[in-house]
């Protein structure tokens, strides 16, 4: 009796590759994919400048700080509002500056009559808030005769915290998004609140020396601890 060999099928022909086999194959199509994105990208973002300190640096500067009285025809006195205005910029120089203020009066302007007027007050009530006499310089500037009530305004320069403008785009936003870095004017307007509420630049160049201890209260707080170590 001849036996009958029965011939396999294609699909018995097809094993499953076994585990083994199976892991390192997906271990280099995963290197090789790695390895082209890689090549894909040669840009090396390590190397830019991304912090917004850098970009929008805090300097000491030379500005003006002014303030601009409005002056009607009609004015004879400076009222409530004007004159804390007034004193609030005193104070404010007393604290940043020790040197010229100016008082800037309209001429050729329909008001021009009464800021001379106001002029002689606003100097008062300067001297009164602790600016000396001398350091006050009077001027005067053209104004129209015609339209807005031209104000009277006060001057003075003083060293200022300041950073660059803010609300500039020099680059494209995509660009930036694409590649993970911060844009351009990301962080200018923390910095440039943060150098507005210096109330000393010069604390953005050194520390200031210390001031002498108050023995009394030393003296107290010793007192104090050593009462208190001997309840316990």
């Amino acid at each position: 009796m001849t036996a009958r060999i029965r011939s396999k099928g294609p699909l018995e022909r097809l094993r499953p590759m076994s585990p083994n086999r199976a892991v390192p194959a997906v271990l280099v199509l995963s290197a090789v994919l790695l390895a082209g994105c890689a090549n894909r990208d040669v840009t090396t973002t390590a190397s830019i400048p991304d912090d917004y300190r850098t970009r929008h640096p805090i300097v000491l500067t030379e500005a003006e700080h002014t303030l601009d009285v409005p002056v009607a025809s009609g004015d004879r006195s400076l009222t409530l509002s004007m004159r804390d205005n007034i004193r609030g910029f005193a104070q404010d120089y007393a604290s940043k500056s020790n040197g010229t203020v100016q008082i800037m009066v309209p001429h050729g302007s329909l008001n021009a009559g009464a800021a001379a007027v106001l002029r002689k007050d606003i100097r008062a009530t300067l001297v009164a808030e602790g600016v000396p006499s001398k350091r006050i310089i009077q001027t005067s500037y053209g104004a129209a005769g015609q339209g807005d009530a031209a104000p009277i305004r006060l001057a003075f320069v003083s060293t200022t915290a300041k950073t660059n403008p803010c609300g500039q785009w020099p680059e494209d936003l995509t660009l930036n998004t694409m590649e993970n870095r911060q844009y351009y004017n990301f962080g200018c307007a923390t910095q440039a609140n943060l150098a507005a509420q210096i109330a000393n630049p010069m604390d953005l160049v050194g520390p200031r020396g210390m001031t002498p201890i108050d023995a009394e209260r030393r003296a107290t707080a010793i007192q104090d601890y050593r009462e208190d170590g001997a309840r316990f």
